[in-house]
């Protein structure tokens, strides 16, 4: 095996274990796909804490993470951020893995209803009533 095939088996392995553990910490994936049923991404969505975390993964050299206050309306076009990455897939998971687990609890951060699984890979936000 030469150095650069033993570097792509250690990133996937990487890559394996990080999502692994993202699914132990409670992160639900979906596939999202496009009108045609062709997968775009893999993504993950864990709510705490009054905090939503995503994990978007378009391609291993091409991954979004971030941390949005619970109250945010799109995850996918957020209008503001608590924490935020983009980089490989090894680096990202890594910093999400990093992320404490209670952020600090701000005014902007209180929830107001929950992600819900939808059709198609789609989440819905449900506002509390």
């Amino acid at each position: 095996m030469s150095s650069a095939e033993a570097a792509v088996v250690g990133s996937a392995f990487d890559i394996e274990r990080g999502l692994q553990q993202l699914i132990a910490r409670g992160y639900r994936f979906v596939h999202q796909t496009d009108g045609s049923g062709e997968m775009q991404a893999v993504v993950g969505v864990r709510v705490h804490d009054n905090v939503v975390d995503v994990v978007r993964l378009n391609a291993e050299d091409d991954v979004e993470a971030a941390r949005l206050p619970g109250n945010e309306q799109n995850i996918f076009a957020p209008t503001s951020t608590l924490w935020r990455s983009r980089g490989e897939a090894s680096q990202v998971l890594g910093e999400v893995l990093a992320l404490p687990e209670r952020p600090p609890v701000t005014a902007a951060a209180s929830a107001n209803g929950c992600w819900i699984p939808g059709r198609g890979g789609r989440s819905k936000w449900l506002a509390a009533s």
